[in-house]
Protein backbone atom coordinates (compact mmCIF):
# COMPACT_ATOMS: atom_id res chain seq x y z
CA UNK A 1 0.00 0.00 0.00
CA UNK A 2 1.12 3.49 -0.96
CA UNK A 3 1.94 5.85 2.35
CA UNK A 4 -0.69 8.60 0.78
CA UNK A 5 -3.11 5.69 1.25
CA UNK A 6 -2.34 4.53 4.72
CA UNK A 7 -2.53 7.69 5.89
CA UNK A 8 -5.65 8.54 4.49
CA UNK A 9 -7.38 5.04 5.37
CA UNK A 10 -6.14 5.49 9.05
CA UNK A 11 -5.92 9.09 9.33
CA UNK A 12 -9.52 10.11 10.68
CA UNK A 13 -8.49 6.93 13.89
CA UNK A 14 -5.17 8.58 14.42
CA UNK A 15 -6.87 11.87 15.09
CA UNK A 16 -9.69 10.77 17.55
CA UNK A 17 -7.04 8.42 19.48
CA UNK A 18 -4.94 11.56 19.23
CA UNK A 19 -7.62 14.17 20.35
CA UNK A 20 -8.36 11.50 23.41
CA UNK A 21 -5.05 10.90 24.73
CA UNK A 22 -4.76 14.48 25.02
CA UNK A 23 -8.38 14.91 26.82
CA UNK A 24 -8.32 15.59 30.41
CA UNK A 25 -11.84 14.10 30.81
CA UNK A 26 -12.44 10.42 32.29
CA UNK A 27 -11.07 8.24 29.43
CA UNK A 28 -12.36 4.29 29.51
CA UNK A 29 -9.07 2.83 29.89
CA UNK A 30 -9.93 -0.04 27.83
CA UNK A 31 -10.45 1.93 25.22
CA UNK A 32 -7.52 3.45 25.41
CA UNK A 33 -5.26 0.58 25.44
CA UNK A 34 -7.33 -0.90 22.53
CA UNK A 35 -6.51 2.32 20.69
CA UNK A 36 -3.06 2.04 21.63
CA UNK A 37 -3.17 -1.47 20.49
CA UNK A 38 -4.39 -0.26 16.98
CA UNK A 39 -1.45 2.88 16.62
CA UNK A 40 1.21 0.46 17.52
CA UNK A 41 0.15 -2.32 14.59
CA UNK A 42 0.09 1.05 12.77
CA UNK A 43 3.66 1.85 13.59
CA UNK A 44 5.23 -1.74 13.04
CA UNK A 45 3.74 -1.45 9.39
CA UNK A 46 5.16 2.02 9.47
CA UNK A 47 8.49 0.83 10.38
CA UNK A 48 8.67 -2.18 7.60
CA UNK A 49 7.25 -0.06 4.69
CA UNK A 50 7.58 3.54 5.20
CA UNK A 51 11.31 4.09 7.48
CA UNK A 52 12.56 8.22 7.79
CA UNK A 53 9.08 9.19 6.56
CA UNK A 54 7.51 11.72 8.34
CA UNK A 55 4.27 9.00 8.72
CA UNK A 56 6.54 7.55 10.82
CA UNK A 57 7.69 10.33 13.20
CA UNK A 58 4.44 11.10 13.57
CA UNK A 59 3.20 7.75 14.94
CA UNK A 60 6.23 7.57 17.10
CA UNK A 61 5.40 10.43 18.72
CA UNK A 62 1.59 9.68 19.09
CA UNK A 63 2.67 6.22 20.38
CA UNK A 64 5.47 7.55 23.25
CA UNK A 65 2.59 10.40 24.43
CA UNK A 66 0.22 7.07 24.58
CA UNK A 67 2.23 5.52 26.53
CA UNK A 68 3.28 7.70 28.91
CA UNK A 69 -0.85 8.59 29.21
CA UNK A 70 -1.99 4.90 29.93
CA UNK A 71 1.22 4.10 32.39
CA UNK A 72 2.94 7.00 33.76
CA UNK A 73 1.92 7.23 37.56
CA UNK A 74 -0.23 3.96 37.47
CA UNK A 75 -2.16 4.07 40.45
CA UNK A 76 -3.22 0.78 41.78
CA UNK A 77 -5.50 1.01 44.51
CA UNK A 78 -5.39 -1.01 47.86
CA UNK A 79 -8.51 -2.36 47.24
CA UNK A 80 -7.76 -3.96 43.65
CA UNK A 81 -8.96 -7.39 43.58
CA UNK A 82 -12.82 -5.92 45.58
CA UNK A 83 -12.43 -3.09 43.02
CA UNK A 84 -12.18 -6.05 40.07
CA UNK A 85 -14.64 -8.05 41.35
CA UNK A 86 -16.91 -5.38 42.76
CA UNK A 87 -17.02 -2.40 39.62
CA UNK A 88 -14.92 -3.33 36.90
CA UNK A 89 -15.65 -7.31 35.93
CA UNK A 90 -19.37 -6.63 36.17
CA UNK A 91 -19.27 -3.50 33.54
CA UNK A 92 -17.00 -5.11 31.10
CA UNK A 93 -18.91 -8.12 31.49
CA UNK A 94 -22.39 -6.58 30.36
CA UNK A 95 -21.32 -6.26 26.63
CA UNK A 96 -20.61 -10.06 26.22
CA UNK A 97 -24.22 -10.98 27.75
CA UNK A 98 -25.52 -12.51 24.29
CA UNK A 99 -22.26 -14.28 23.98
CA UNK A 100 -22.85 -16.16 27.66
CA UNK A 101 -26.74 -17.37 25.82
CA UNK A 102 -24.93 -18.87 23.17
CA UNK A 103 -22.48 -20.88 25.54
CA UNK A 104 -25.68 -21.51 27.37
CA UNK A 105 -27.95 -22.76 24.44
CA UNK A 106 -25.04 -24.97 23.00
CA UNK A 107 -25.01 -26.29 26.38
CA UNK A 108 -28.41 -26.27 26.91
CA UNK A 109 -29.28 -28.65 23.58
CA UNK A 110 -26.40 -30.73 24.25
CA UNK A 111 -27.97 -31.98 27.76
CA UNK A 112 -31.08 -32.55 25.76
CA UNK A 113 -29.66 -34.72 23.52
CA UNK A 114 -28.25 -36.66 25.94
CA UNK A 115 -31.18 -36.94 27.83
CA UNK A 116 -33.26 -38.32 24.83
CA UNK A 117 -30.23 -40.55 23.89
CA UNK A 118 -29.90 -42.32 27.49
CA UNK A 119 -33.76 -42.76 27.48
CA UNK A 120 -33.19 -44.56 24.34
CA UNK A 121 -30.20 -46.36 24.40
CA UNK A 122 -29.48 -48.42 27.51
CA UNK A 123 -26.24 -48.66 26.62
CA UNK A 124 -25.35 -45.19 26.08
CA UNK A 125 -25.00 -44.31 29.59
CA UNK A 126 -21.60 -46.49 29.42
CA UNK A 127 -20.36 -45.14 27.02
CA UNK A 128 -20.33 -41.55 28.23
CA UNK A 129 -19.97 -42.26 31.99
CA UNK A 130 -17.63 -45.55 31.90
CA UNK A 131 -18.58 -49.12 33.00
CA UNK A 132 -16.48 -48.57 36.54
CA UNK A 133 -19.09 -45.40 37.22
CA UNK A 134 -22.09 -46.88 35.89
CA UNK A 135 -21.51 -50.37 37.70
CA UNK A 136 -20.68 -48.83 41.23
CA UNK A 137 -23.76 -46.03 40.90
CA UNK A 138 -26.02 -49.05 40.53
CA UNK A 139 -24.55 -50.57 43.79
CA UNK A 140 -25.28 -47.31 45.75
CA UNK A 141 -28.74 -47.70 44.35
CA UNK A 142 -29.31 -50.73 45.18
CA UNK A 143 -28.03 -49.96 48.77
CA UNK A 144 -30.55 -46.95 48.65
CA UNK A 145 -27.50 -44.41 48.62
CA UNK A 146 -27.55 -43.11 45.22
CA UNK A 147 -24.95 -40.39 45.52
CA UNK A 148 -22.89 -42.61 48.07
CA UNK A 149 -19.91 -41.75 45.58
CA UNK A 150 -19.50 -38.36 47.04
CA UNK A 151 -18.81 -40.07 50.38
CA UNK A 152 -15.93 -41.36 49.17
CA UNK A 153 -12.38 -39.31 50.46
CA UNK A 154 -11.53 -37.11 52.90
CA UNK A 155 -13.45 -33.66 52.80
CA UNK A 156 -10.24 -31.88 52.19
CA UNK A 157 -8.77 -34.26 49.76
CA UNK A 158 -12.05 -34.54 47.67
CA UNK A 159 -12.57 -30.46 48.00
CA UNK A 160 -9.01 -29.89 46.44
CA UNK A 161 -9.58 -32.38 43.71
CA UNK A 162 -12.37 -31.10 42.60
CA UNK A 163 -11.50 -27.75 42.78
CA UNK A 164 -8.65 -28.06 40.71
CA UNK A 165 -10.21 -30.68 38.50
CA UNK A 166 -12.60 -27.73 37.99
CA UNK A 167 -10.57 -25.02 37.34
CA UNK A 168 -9.37 -26.75 34.85
CA UNK A 169 -11.95 -28.02 32.67
CA UNK A 170 -13.27 -24.26 32.50
CA UNK A 171 -9.69 -22.98 31.41
CA UNK A 172 -9.92 -25.93 28.97
CA UNK A 173 -13.08 -24.97 27.42
CA UNK A 174 -11.35 -21.24 27.09
CA UNK A 175 -8.16 -22.23 26.07
CA UNK A 176 -10.37 -23.95 23.05
CA UNK A 177 -11.35 -20.92 21.84
CA UNK A 178 -7.69 -20.97 19.99
CA UNK A 179 -9.22 -23.22 17.81
CA UNK A 180 -12.06 -20.32 17.27
CA UNK A 181 -15.52 -21.07 18.69
CA UNK A 182 -15.54 -24.89 17.53
CA UNK A 183 -13.24 -25.59 19.89
CA UNK A 184 -14.80 -23.99 22.95
CA UNK A 185 -18.26 -25.45 21.44
CA UNK A 186 -16.73 -28.66 21.18
CA UNK A 187 -15.97 -28.74 25.19
CA UNK A 188 -19.09 -27.16 25.88
CA UNK A 189 -21.10 -29.79 23.73
CA UNK A 190 -19.40 -33.03 25.40
CA UNK A 191 -19.77 -31.82 29.43
CA UNK A 192 -24.14 -31.12 27.96
CA UNK A 193 -24.01 -34.74 26.93
CA UNK A 194 -22.54 -36.10 30.09
CA UNK A 195 -24.61 -34.44 32.53
CA UNK A 196 -27.57 -35.30 30.18
CA UNK A 197 -26.78 -38.89 29.98
CA UNK A 198 -26.22 -38.62 34.20
CA UNK A 199 -29.05 -36.99 35.13
CA UNK A 200 -31.20 -39.43 33.01
CA UNK A 201 -29.46 -42.46 34.39
CA UNK A 202 -30.94 -41.59 37.60
CA UNK A 203 -33.99 -41.12 36.48
CA UNK A 204 -34.23 -44.13 34.51
CA UNK A 205 -33.49 -45.98 38.00
CA UNK A 206 -36.44 -44.38 39.60
CA UNK A 207 -34.16 -42.38 41.98
CA UNK A 208 -34.61 -39.29 40.09
CA UNK A 209 -35.71 -36.82 43.02
CA UNK A 210 -32.86 -38.28 45.87
CA UNK A 211 -30.12 -37.77 43.22
CA UNK A 212 -30.52 -34.71 41.91
CA UNK A 213 -30.81 -32.96 45.35
CA UNK A 214 -27.66 -33.80 45.81
CA UNK A 215 -26.28 -33.60 42.33
CA UNK A 216 -27.47 -29.79 42.40
CA UNK A 217 -25.80 -28.67 45.91
CA UNK A 218 -23.10 -28.12 44.30
CA UNK A 219 -23.43 -28.67 40.46
CA UNK A 220 -25.48 -25.48 39.96
CA UNK A 221 -22.59 -23.45 40.46
CA UNK A 222 -20.21 -26.14 38.63
CA UNK A 223 -22.49 -26.28 35.55
CA UNK A 224 -23.33 -22.59 35.54
CA UNK A 225 -19.24 -21.49 36.25
CA UNK A 226 -18.64 -24.06 33.32
CA UNK A 227 -21.09 -22.49 30.68
CA UNK A 228 -19.52 -18.71 31.52
CA UNK A 229 -15.36 -20.61 31.17
CA UNK A 230 -17.05 -21.47 27.72
CA UNK A 231 -18.02 -17.64 27.05
CA UNK A 232 -15.02 -16.98 27.63
CA UNK A 233 -13.50 -19.12 24.94
CA UNK A 234 -16.29 -18.47 22.54
CA UNK A 235 -15.48 -14.75 23.09
CA UNK A 236 -11.84 -15.52 22.06
CA UNK A 237 -12.91 -17.51 19.32
CA UNK A 238 -14.78 -14.74 18.02
CA UNK A 239 -12.41 -12.71 17.77
CA UNK A 240 -10.69 -15.07 15.11
CA UNK A 241 -13.62 -15.07 12.87
CA UNK A 242 -15.49 -12.07 13.16
CA UNK A 243 -12.55 -9.43 13.94
CA UNK A 244 -14.63 -6.42 12.42
CA UNK A 245 -12.69 -3.11 11.78
CA UNK A 246 -9.65 -4.58 13.64
CA UNK A 247 -6.68 -6.60 12.25
CA UNK A 248 -6.89 -10.58 12.96
CA UNK A 249 -4.25 -10.34 14.91
CA UNK A 250 -5.39 -7.34 16.99
CA UNK A 251 -8.65 -8.73 17.04
CA UNK A 252 -7.45 -12.26 18.56
CA UNK A 253 -5.15 -10.13 21.15
CA UNK A 254 -8.61 -8.41 22.63
CA UNK A 255 -10.29 -11.30 21.95
CA UNK A 256 -7.67 -13.57 24.14
CA UNK A 257 -7.25 -10.61 26.94
CA UNK A 258 -11.50 -10.64 27.41
CA UNK A 259 -11.51 -13.77 27.50
CA UNK A 260 -8.69 -14.69 30.00
CA UNK A 261 -11.04 -12.04 31.97
CA UNK A 262 -13.79 -13.74 32.00
CA UNK A 263 -12.08 -17.60 32.98
CA UNK A 264 -10.39 -15.46 35.81
CA UNK A 265 -13.61 -14.33 37.37
CA UNK A 266 -14.69 -17.87 37.15
CA UNK A 267 -11.95 -19.05 40.09
CA UNK A 268 -13.61 -18.23 42.98
CA UNK A 269 -17.30 -19.77 42.10
CA UNK A 270 -15.51 -23.08 41.30
CA UNK A 271 -13.78 -22.95 45.32
CA UNK A 272 -17.10 -22.49 46.56
CA UNK A 273 -19.00 -25.78 44.05
CA UNK A 274 -15.70 -27.54 45.29
CA UNK A 275 -16.29 -26.71 48.67
CA UNK A 276 -19.96 -27.73 48.71
CA UNK A 277 -19.13 -30.73 47.10
CA UNK A 278 -15.99 -31.67 49.44
CA UNK A 279 -17.85 -30.61 52.85
CA UNK A 280 -21.59 -30.61 52.39
CA UNK A 281 -22.88 -32.99 49.28
CA UNK A 282 -21.78 -35.78 51.31
CA UNK A 283 -24.67 -35.02 53.67
CA UNK A 284 -27.24 -36.93 52.43
CA UNK A 285 -29.47 -36.88 55.63
CA UNK A 286 -29.97 -33.15 55.82
CA UNK A 287 -33.40 -31.96 55.18
CA UNK A 288 -35.26 -30.71 52.14
CA UNK A 289 -35.17 -27.31 52.89
CA UNK A 290 -31.69 -27.09 53.67
CA UNK A 291 -30.58 -28.82 50.12
CA UNK A 292 -33.12 -26.30 47.76
CA UNK A 293 -32.00 -23.37 50.18
CA UNK A 294 -28.43 -24.12 49.00
CA UNK A 295 -29.22 -24.87 45.62
CA UNK A 296 -31.53 -21.98 45.18
CA UNK A 297 -29.45 -19.27 46.79
CA UNK A 298 -25.83 -20.79 44.52
CA UNK A 299 -28.64 -20.21 41.70
CA UNK A 300 -29.54 -16.53 42.56
CA UNK A 301 -25.98 -15.77 43.00
CA UNK A 302 -24.52 -17.04 39.84
CA UNK A 303 -27.74 -15.45 38.04
CA UNK A 304 -27.08 -12.19 40.05
CA UNK A 305 -23.52 -11.76 39.85
CA UNK A 306 -23.23 -12.32 36.31
CA UNK A 307 -26.69 -11.31 34.97
CA UNK A 308 -28.55 -8.40 37.05
CA UNK A 309 -25.61 -7.22 38.57
CA UNK A 310 -23.76 -5.74 35.32
CA UNK A 311 -27.03 -4.76 33.79
CA UNK A 312 -27.74 -2.25 37.01
CA UNK A 313 -24.37 -1.52 37.59
CA UNK A 314 -24.37 0.17 33.54
CA UNK A 315 -27.62 1.70 34.04
CA UNK A 316 -25.95 3.32 36.67
CA UNK A 317 -23.05 4.00 34.63
CA UNK A 318 -25.00 5.71 32.24
CA UNK A 319 -27.12 7.42 34.47
CA UNK A 320 -24.19 9.29 36.15
CA UNK A 321 -24.94 7.74 39.16
CA UNK A 322 -21.59 6.40 39.39
CA UNK A 323 -18.64 6.76 37.57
Amino acid sequence: MREAAFVKQNKEKWIAFEKAIASRSHTDPDALVDGYIQLTNDLAYAQTYYAESKTLLYLNSLASQAHQKIYKNKKESGNRILEFWGKEFPLFFRQYHKTLLIAFLIFGVATAIGALSALNDSTFVRLILGDAYVNETLNNIAMGEPTAIYKSGSEIGTFLGITINNIRVGFLAFAFGVITSIGTAYILFSNGIMLGAFITFFYTKGVFFEANRQIWLHGTIEISVIIIAGCAGLIMGNSILFPKTYSRRVSFMKGAKDGLKVVVSTIPFFIIAGFIEGFITRYAEMPDWLAFLIIGGSLVLIVFYYILYPILLNRKVHEGQIH
